[in-house]
């Protein structure tokens, strides 16, 4: 399983959005980034991602699920913009800030420390079990 981080600006698409779609998920759309597409290419059905609110709040508030492997953005007749499916899964206890991730020298190397404009990243085994950590949150 891999793990991820998908950025959203709350007043857009925040974490209620998400998780009032249920199992159902929504699909990840709009995103036009080769290397944040690229990613969701490589996504596989059950990898794991942490929900991230961008712009306002700027912290990690809940996990999610891919559901649904990469496939044509319906928001674009270009061929070549894809995105995946997700599920919410849990809320975070207690949220992530971007500076509590930023501090903490274990996350130094982590996308979001370094790129925080990228809008689906890669996060590592260790990054993600050390949030979870943070965050209170089981993984």
């Amino acid at each position: 399983m891999a793990y991820w981080l998908f950025k959203s600006e709350p007043d857009v698409w925040g974490w209620d959005d998400q998780v009032a779609k249920g199992d159902a998920g929504e699909e990840w759309d709009g995103v036009r980034n080769y290397q944040a597409r690229n990613n969701m290419r490589t996504m596989k059905l059950g990898d794991k991602g942490f929900f991230y609110h961008s712009r306002s709040g700027l912290e990690i508030v809940g996990i999610v699920e891919v559901c649904a492997e990469t496939h044509p953005d319906s928001t674009t007749d270009d061929e070549r913009w894809d995105c995946v499916d997700i599920k919410a899964v849990r809320p975070f206890t207690t949220p992530v800030t971007l500076e509590t991730i930023k501090a903490d020298p274990r996350l130094q190397d982590m996308v979001l420390a370094n790129n925080s404009r990228l809008s689906v990243q890669p996060v590592s085994d260790d990054e993600w079990r050390i949030i979870c950590e943070l965050g209170q949150t089981e993984p």
